[in-house]
């Protein structure tokens, strides 16, 4: 990572996690797909059950995140000893976080669906899938953690192979679980939920495989293991503005559903299903991110700004040219987008302007991803904090209600473009000052 010329080390670390996010968001929008074919109000129960499955993916990712930036540090700076045990502490984390999310997701996810529909099947669907996924949650937080230690160390290789083989087997379970296809018992959308729990399970069984047999950088031995303090406070101080920043989405999208629940069901089925669609363009940049942070944080503890400048803009553009495919698709396809999801005459009347306004973000929205990997991999995960904030707390959901208020449905979209723009200058501020206080000081003699 220090070495390598940056164009093709971030293409080599990027294109398989980019790869693999797309198979990801693949089978999401499979799940969504089958479960849209038992009924509208199936859809739009996992539509409202995703604020919960978002912040449970929320605290994993954060908590990688962190795992990410100080092993891969560690490894800049030859100290293999703390990487060692960044790896170890990691694992520990994940398994607190199952435990936490199973005690939650059993005891309270109805609690969490009458919170937003009054419509009983809805919520009774929104029940049963939940409560599987948060208790059963333990594949999610452990898959998760062992491809972040394989990408602190350039092996994403081995992550896009765990991540796609469990969303593969996520996709073939997906019918025979939901629809009863033949010796498999017909589970309605507890087969969904079912189906995504058992290809996590399997990612990250094989992602611990790869650890402890390819992945020589760093050993994981929980021998005479104590939760260290020290680096438990380095992971979260990176990690915990992460978890925040991706926690906000699902404060967000449980805020919608209600605004767009108070005109009526169809609309978050709408939503859900835009949610689903914009993985397809999003998670391809957030696989980007990955491939950044680790080479920016090697070289942050290298000392070497030429390579973390040229990975910033590389970055920035490949993010830009991912959007504008999005952008093309939202506006030239809408309808046949949604038709996937066997959208009615009034789900295509409500969801084909819905597409179109949204993606105008998008752009926006690409170089606003790009400045938090950067804050985040130099150790400031604050600032993107505060853009994140902005944007879906601060911007979006106060513009949502008036604009739904004033103007009515058609209206609430235009929240999420207004929002972008002003993040993005928010992002362009901080980027700066990236550069002018810790990038460019690095070019000076010690």
């Amino acid at each position: 990572m220090g070495v390598m010329p940056v164009n093709r080390l971030l293409i080599s670390m990027s294109l398989p996690m980019m790869i693999s996010m797309l198979v990801q968001a693949l089978y999401n929008v499979v799940d969504s797909v089958f479960v849209s074919y038992i009924s509208e109000d199936a859809l739009a129960a996992v539509g409202l059950a995703f604020p919960a499955q978002n912040l449970m993916i929320s605290v994993a990712v954060g908590t990688g995140v962190g795992i990410n930036a100080l092993l891969s540090k560690s490894l800049g700076e030859k100290n293999y000893e703390t990487a060692n045990r960044t790896a170890v502490n990691g694992i520990f984390l994940a398994f607190c976080s199952w435990v936490a999310f199973a005690v939650l997701g059993g005891f309270f996810a109805r609690t969490f669906m009458e919170l937003q529909t009054p419509v009983a099947s809805i919520a009774d669907y929104g029940t049963t899938y939940l409560s599987i996924v948060a208790v059963a949650s333990v594949g999610m937080m452990f898959q998760i953690c062992f491809e972040r230690l394989l990408q602190s160390t350039g092996k994403t290789i081995f992550t896009m192979i765990s991540q796609a083989t469990g969303a593969i087997i996520n996709i073939i379970m997906d019918p025979l679980l939901i629809f009863g296809v033949g010796p498999f018992p017909k589970m309605g959308i507890a087969g969904a939920a079912w189906a995504t729990v058992l290809g996590q399970i399997v990612g990250a069984l094989l992602g611990l495989y790869c650890n402890l047999r390819m992945n020589p950088e760093i050993s994981i031995s929980f021998r005479g293991f104590r939760p260290n303090g020290a680096i438990i406070g380095k992971i979260y101080s990176v990690g915990v503005p992460s978890i925040i920043m991706s926690s906000i989405g699902s404060v967000m999208t449980f805020g919608m559903n209600k605004i767009l629940g108070a005109f009526n069901s169809t609309a978050v089925a709408v939503f859900s299903a835009y949610f689903k669609l914009e993985s397809f363009i999003f998670m391809p940049v957030f696989g980007l991110n990955n491939g950044i942070v680790p080479i920016i944080a090697y070289n942050y503890g290298a000392r070497k700004p030429e390579r973390i400048s040229r990975t910033v803009k590389l970055g920035v553009l490949y993010a830009l040219a991912i959007m504008a495919v999005g952008v093309a698709l939202f506006w030239l396809v809408p309808r046949q987008l949604l038709g996937i999801f066997n959208a009615s005459d009034y789900m295509l009347e409500i969801g084909v302007p819905a597409l179109r306004v949204i993606s105008l973000s998008f752009l926006f929205a690409a170089f606003g991803i790009v400045t938090s990997s950067v804050c985040q991999a130099l150790g400031n995960g604050v600032l993107s904090l505060m853009v994140s904030v902005l944007r879906q707390l601060v911007l979006i959901l106060p513009a949502a209600w008036v604009l739904g208020h004033v103007f009515g449905l058609s209206a609430v979209w235009l929240a999420f473009p207004f929002a972008e723009i002003f993040s993005f200058l928010l992002s362009m501020v901080f980027m700066a000052y990236m550069f002018r206080t810790i990038i460019r000081p690095m070019a000076k003699p010690q």
